[in-house]
């Protein structure tokens, strides 16, 4: 698949690495930053979503566009390979939710959603609707700043944005995408408000303390089809 992800918020917060192990499958461990591991909540829109076989035509070939996404992710190694694993992902694209839980095995919620960017002001809202019981609401407003910069080398910012590997489980088999896009390109924010239970609905109990908050203003992605591993 080649979607576009723009507007991505990335907000983490810091956890025990045990905490976030006993939440995990068998066969991923989780990876750490200074001896940290990090739950993530990352709302985002994705765009013009198109498979590898389909060229760019405009809006030709796109299944479905412009819809906003959560997501709530934690970072794993499997055999020394780094990725992300979902915790949950929320879409307000019905299709996309049942054709990532039936192609993907990755736990998609469809949610009422609304991401709204006007100049550098941003505002997120979310609600899930289905499947329960898993309710789940969001609303974030947050201020854009600075320019856009590729996050330095052994930085924490660069441990938490540029994975390029998703892990998921489906029947009992884990398995292993790979994802390529340009690094990200980050800016600063400020977080005016967040209101949050994706985190909680995710099984966590985040530290009460303001999040590490970037930008990015987005990247054109190639997903590739899961492999066993």
């Amino acid at each position: 698949m080649r979607p576009k992800w723009r507007h991505l918020l990335f907000l983490h917060w810091p956890l025990s690495p045990e905490t976030v192990q006993k939440m995990l499958p068998d066969g991923l461990e989780i990876d750490t930053f200074e001896g940290r591991a990090y739950i993530g909540l990352v709302p985002f829109t994705m765009s013009e979503v198109r498979p590898h076989f389909v060229p760019d035509l405009g809006k030709v070939g796109h299944f479905y566009e412009n819809f906003p996404e959560l997501n709530v992710r934690t970072y794993v190694r499997r055999g020394g390979v780094r990725g992300v694993w979902f915790f949950s992902l929320d879409a307000a694209s019905s299709l996309a939710v049942v054709a990532a839980r039936l192609w993907f095995g990755l736990p998609y919620f469809k949610a009422r959603m609304r991401l709204q960017a006007r100049g550098d002001k941003r505002r997120f809202w979310l609600r899930r609707l289905w499947p329960r019981p898993q309710t789940a609401i969001c609303s974030a407003r947050y201020r854009v700043g600075g320019a856009g910069a590729a996050a330095q080398n052994g930085s924490l910012e660069q441990f938490l944005v540029e994975r390029y590997v998703l892990y998921s489980r489906k029947n009992g088999q884990l398995f292993r995408g790979r994802v390529h896009h340009a690094p990200y390109e980050i800016q600063r924010v400020e977080l005016h408000s967040l209101r949050e239970t994706c985190v909680a609905a995710a099984g966590f109990e985040r530290p009460n303390q303001a999040p590490h908050a970037i930008y990015s203003r987005g990247v054109d992605v190639e997903v590739w089809k899961l492999e066993t591993c």
